[in-house]
């Protein structure tokens, strides 16, 4: 072979190893699967080979840096959480921080309130407020029957008279629900949580358990989400930081398993509770619903029973979310609502609707990032945050 077709091949060579090097300089260490041959390759000069091993190593160590930044940036996203505030922590008030979902009715509210009398076009635009704000048609639809039945029977004239009716009226139908968190008469009492993917359920069982430890429960967190890695390990750094004990298992693992073990180990050292995440499975797949019946019958069997089976939903999803709390209460008997990011939400009637139709409480909402931002649903704040 001449002299000059060795050269023509080592240009070549060196032009695919360096385009190589910049597709996959941010890949993992998968991806440096993609270089090996070529050092293996025959008529590779021995430079080549020496680049080619140099920067393979290189990924080694960018997927190992990666991976520590990743974990870093999740234990700063708990700590931040868990952050004592600079003063002592308020309540934060629904007031404060539902703008978004006040604002979605105050134009109409403006608008009704400042008109002479009660009309048609006041009717539509009362609907059509209604539905803006997600509290979905089937509840606006009762809703504005009985206020249009109050109306009539009080004798009515007046659209402020209209927009406290609807106040009052929303209030009574979001009255009368146990929004207690129960716990079981024999100790370990064990809380399932479940949903969708990206609704908040870890993070919610982080939080909340760091309120139960604060009351004085003892508390074990299973990491029943065996299918995301990243679901276990932050569920981990939750339980280190708030003091509670903590079960995984096995990724991929049987999650029926790593939460009968955390109720065995919660009743072997005399725990309060057992705060349980499960995997984000989507409420569209059947065989997915079994497995979540499989893992309430479980939790259930051993030394603890389930006192509650909390679906999380996120509040931006709106009517999505209510078909969510069909699926969800159909398999596992579903005892209350955490509706999550409701400051973030314009959509903040699903809790009319989520109540109306499937008689299932909200019972603990999200108003924030912080641990403390985890808080009781109050349905007289909540309606007044609403109007003003």
């Amino acid at each position: 072979m001449s002299i000059i077709v060795v050269l023509i091949l080592v240009a070549v060579l060196g032009v695919l190893v360096g385009t190589a090097f910049a597709l996959v300089r941010t890949r993992s260490r998968h991806d440096a699967t993609l270089l090996e041959p070529l050092a293996d390759a025959p008529g590779v000069p021995a430079a080549v080979k020496d680049d080619v091993a140099r920067h393979v190593a290189s990924l080694d160590v960018e997927a190992e840096a990666e991976a520590v930044e990743v974990d870093a940036e999740l234990a700063a996203a708990v700590d931040e959480a868990l952050a004592p505030p600079d003063e002592v922590a308020v309540k934060p008030r629904f007031r404060d921080r539902l703008g978004k979902a006040r604002s979605t009715l105050s134009g109409y509210l403006t608008s009704i309130g400042a008109r002479s009398q009660i009309d048609d076009t006041t009717w539509d635009d009362l609907e059509e407020a209604l539905i803006l704000a997600d509290v979905g048609m089937e509840s606006t639809t009762a809703v504005l029957d009985a206020l249009r039945s109050r109306v009539k029977a009080e004798g009515l004239t007046e659209p402020t008279q209209l927009l406290d009716a609807l106040k009052d009226e929303l209030k009574t139908r979001l009255a009368g629900y146990d929004r207690t968190l129960h716990l079981a008469e024999v100790a370990p009492s064990v809380w399932l949580f479940v949903g969708v993917n990206g609704v908040g359920k870890t993070t919610t069982i982080g939080k909340l358990g760091k309120r139960e430890i604060a009351d004085g429960r003892t508390v074990v967190m299973a990491a029943g989400d065996t299918f995301r890695a990243a679901a276990a390990e932050q569920l981990g750094m939750w339980a280190e930081r708030c003091g509670a004990d903590f079960v995984r298992g096995a990724e991929g693992g049987d999650p029926s398993a790593v939460i009968f073990d955390a109720v065995e180990r919660a009743a072997a050292r005399g725990s309060d509770l057992v705060l349980a995440d499960t995997a984000g499975r989507l409420h569209t797949k059947v065989n997915l619903m079994e497995e979540l019946r499989k893992v309430r019958r479980v939790a259930d069997k051993g030394a603890g029973s389930v006192s509650e089976v909390l679906l999380v939903l996120d509040a931006t999803t709106g009517q999505n979310g209510l078909v969510q709390a069909q699926q969800f209460t159909e398999a596992v008997e579903v005892t209350g609502v955490v509706l999550t990011k409701l400051d973030g939400s314009a959509k903040g009637g699903i809790v009319v609707a989520i109540q109306s139709q499937l008689g299932i409480p909200v019972k603990l909402v999200g108003l924030g990032e912080t641990a403390d931002d985890l808080v009781a649903f109050d349905p007289d704040e909540f309606v007044d945050a609403l109007f003003s």
